[in-house]
């Protein structure tokens, strides 16, 4: 089942089409990567899901709810400027955004003090947002997101600022709203991020969708039969009629990439004729950093300029 349902959405500022007939479906309990380069739409595509601007055609649907004013309080959004008060202290301003996204004092409160224990940022509450480094102020407007238990969580680089504990710290807390039912919308521009998070990704440029599919099924998509292929003892010289090319070799190792009309097994056999054992053999696949950039070229190439 999808939770959110994008169809055709077009947005034009002047002469410029920011969003140009996007159609998306996010699948409930997922975690779902939105990507593009800089000025690519996604942030226009994002505040037209949030209610911040209204699309000029097409339709936005979230938990079966088209667009109107309610439809806000089942989403959570983290964008990635800080959208804190930095002269308020900690606690009163997580009880007063809890209290906006509909949670009564009590539940607000409760609330506050189960994720302040989760993130350790019980010592905090008194002190001023604009006390704390970027890192500290990243974990507030975490909190201030998540807080009221959105179906749709909107995370806009969510690790920026944190170091490598806080950031496995967030990290692990999206796995685990994840699984009691959110769905996550998230978007970097760090691809190891995604590569690592993310079930299912979108690539836009210039206000187009270019890409999306399972992270899995892409990298198979983009693939180019190339292979690492370590061996006992350094090969000797390649016959020109294996079945495969030498792209890269550093002593044992060798990168290939096989002829068409061959398989991985016409591999094995020419190093089992050759009496060479092979120690290690696997596929390299495309990371979803090279078929980013590769698609965002491509698409850049098609799409003329407005």
């Amino acid at each position: 089942m999808d939770l959110l349902i994008i169809e055709g959405v077009t947005k034009v500022f002047e002469n410029t089409k920011a969003v140009d007939n996007i159609s998306l479906r996010v699948p409930q309990q997922s975690i779902y990567g939105l990507l593009g380069p800089n000025g690519a739409g996604k942030t226009t595509l994002i505040r037209m899901i949030t209610d911040i601007l209204y699309q000029d055609s097409g339709s936005i649907t979230l938990n079966g709810i088209p667009d109107n004013s309610q439809r806000s309080l089942y989403i959570g959004y983290m964008p990635e400027e800080r959208g804190l008060y930095k002269k308020m202290k900690v606690g009163e301003q997580l009880m007063y955004l809890a209290q906006l996204k509909n949670l009564s004092a009590k539940q607000a409160k409760e609330k506050l003090i189960y994720w302040s224990e989760r993130l350790s940022i019980t010592d905090w509450w008194n002190k001023q947002v604009g006390e704390l480094s970027k890192g500290m102020q990243q974990k507030v407007q975490f909190i201030a997101t998540v807080i009221h238990e959105p179906k749709l969580i909107i995370l806009d680089e969510p690790f920026s600022g944190l170091d490598p504990i806080n950031t496995n710290l967030i990290k692990d807390e999206i796995y685990n709203l994840k699984e009691k039912g959110a769905t996550i919308l998230f978007s970097t521009h760090r691809m190891e991020q995604v590569e690592e998070i993310c079930e299912r990704i979108a690539l836009v440029n210039k206000g187009k969708l270019i890409l999306e599919g399972a992270v899995g099924e892409l990298k198979n998509r983009f693939k180019e039969h190339k292979y690492q292929i370590t061996c006992s003892e350094t090969p000797g010289a390649i016959l020109p009629e294996a079945p495969f090319e030498v792209l890269n070799q550093s002593g044992k190792q060798l990168i290939i990439r096989i002829k068409e009309g061959y398989h991985s097994n016409h591999i094995l056999e020419y190093f089992i004729v050759k009496d060479i054992p092979v120690y290690a053999f696997h596929e390299i696949l495309p990371s979803i950093n090279e078929i980013f950039i590769a698609q965002v070229q491509q698409s850049s190439n098609q799409i003329p300029v407005a």
